[in-house]
């Protein structure tokens, strides 16, 4: 049976004339989104103290959120287009409000990853229904090409801000107003929401695949278990090499259920395309990237540096500001100059910066050292971000916008989970070879050693996804932000 999409309020084709507020709703729940995988960051060793968290469970602050994120992204891509995208927007911005409550009411390390983890989830219909939202409100391609630009620069900078916030609120208020913050903000742009967005969904409706988000967020939880477990029990050790392996089967499993399945949670032809698959995996790799780059860097700054929480927030400012210039930037070259240039042209400029962050040590200052390398890196990450997002939407369906919609946050939010916990453990491992071989008296060095071995493979990461890119993507300047426009 053919599978179409309803549109309530407006047809397809016309111009929503309640687009621009849309796309302000939008923005501000993606922020929201954005800004709660960085802004406990700064927040974490209050918080570690203050609920008696463990050195080896601190990470899961993090990882909990992005993990549950990632892992149910496509399901949630899926519940947004059968329930309708307005309808699951609002739903999802609701629970994001009482888990953000929940997590900053927590009162011992279990309630408050499990509230992380549910912030994830509710995240997780939030963030592919608001960018289904963005593809069928705008059909205009330069006003498609414009939004992208803002929803990439949010994208892109956000982490950065959330960081900002992060010191802001750790050092004036607690460390629990970084979650209860979101409380208010989400409740308020629900009701925009209702306002402002009008609903749109898949007419004709196939079955969840339970079976399938069951594999793909079994074998994503292992697989980054498998990473942290590496740090203390070793690549070889028999849990770790379990893990792994489990994973694996667990992610085969996912494949073979999607192939199979009548109403497949990622059909495969999503992913099939050249263009978009290219998009999918260049975007994943630089996630695994950059989430190391802030873990990092904030332990260089505060640990190294002996920068307060506040001060740390504002180091990173400069690569928001980066981030925003270069996404803007970047929706007016995409139509001039297609996605492969751009997109090269970005991660090249990524590599850089991270390379220049591999070159730091103890005695290394934030002006000369950091700051530069801040700016080239932003720079590039916001040229890469908005040919992602339009890029992976190239000839897809619009019965498969929600999921081909989901998979762009997907591939960010499962890379920052498995390179939180990778590049955690490469920092960790490379830190103890070097305090083993210089004697103790060298731990400060050893710390900065392990982040630079951390710095050296994110720039492999991003050298990678730049192959994959020029590789892969052939989409033309003519083939970005016309493929969803007049389609029935």
């Amino acid at each position: 049976m053919e599978t179409t999409l309803e549109a309530v309020g407006t047809t397809a084709e016309a111009a929503d004339p309640r687009r621009f507020r849309a796309l302000a709703v939008i923005a501000i729940a993606q922020l929201m989104i954005v800004l709660d995988a960085s802004v406990v960051t700064i927040a974490l060793p209050s918080a570690q103290r203050a609920l008696h968290i463990s050195v080896v469970d601190r990470q899961w602050v993090v990882t909990a959120y992005t993990l549950a994120f990632g892992g149910l992204l496509l399901l949630g891509g899926r519940i947004a287009d059968y329930l309708g995208r307005r309808r699951m927007f609002i739903i999802s911005l609701l629970g994001f409000a009482a888990s953000s409550a929940l997590g900053g009411l927590a009162q011992n390390a279990g309630m408050l990853f499990g509230a992380r983890a549910l912030q994830g989830a509710f995240a997780a219909v939030m963030a592919p229904a608001a960018l289904s939202i963005l593809t069928v409100t705008f059909t205009d391609v330069r006003e498609r090409a414009r939004a992208f630009g803002v929803y990439g620069a949010i994208a892109g900078g956000g982490a950065a801000i959330g960081l900002v916030l992060g010191g802001l609120l750790t050092e004036y208020a607690s460390w629990r107003w970084t979650l209860l913050i979101n409380a208010p903000i989400a409740v308020i742009t629900a009701v925009l929401a209702a306002r402002e967005v009008r609903e749109s969904r898949v007419a004709t409706r196939g079955r969840y695949d339970v079976p399938g988000a069951l594999a793909s967020t079994g074998g994503l939880l292992l697989l980054v278990y498998g990473f942290t477990l590496a740090e203390t029990d070793g690549w070889g050790a028999a849990t770790t090499v379990g893990l792994l392996v489990g994973a694996g089967v667990l992610l085969a499993t996912f494949l073979l259920i999607e192939r199979r399945s009548a109403s497949p949670l990622l059909p495969l032809r999503v992913v099939a395309d050249r263009n978009r698959g290219g998009a999918f995996l260049a975007s994943l790799l630089v996630g695994v990237a950059l989430f190391g780059v802030f873990l990092f860097l904030t332990y260089f700054l505060q640990g190294t540096l002996h920068y307060s929480a506040l001060k740390s927030g504002f180091a990173f400012l400069p690569f928001s500001g980066g981030i925003i210039v270069a996404a803007g930037t970047a929706s007016q070259l995409l139509p001039r100059f297609g996605p492969r240039r751009v997109t090269g042209l970005g991660l090249l400029l990524a590599a850089l910066g991270l390379a220049w962050f591999t070159r730091l040590g103890v005695d290394s200052s934030y002006v000369v050292h950091v700051l530069p390398a801040e700016i080239v890196m932003s720079l590039g990450l916001g040229l890469a971000f908005v040919p992602f997002s339009n890029t992976a939407l190239v000839g897809v369906d619009r019965a498969d916008a929600g999921v081909a919609s989901a998979l762009v946050n997907t591939t960010q939010q499962v890379g920052g989970a498995l390179g939180t916990a990778l590049l955690n453990t490469v920092a960790a491992s490379a830190t103890a070879a070097y305090v083993a071989s210089h004697g103790r008296a060298a731990i400060a060095a050893g710390l900065v050693h392990g982040y630079t071995t951390a710095f050296v493979v994110s720039v492999a990461l991003v050298v990678a996804a730049f192959v994959v890119s020029v590789t892969l993507i052939r989409a033309g300047r003519e083939d970005v932000g016309t493929e969803l426009a007049g389609m029935p």
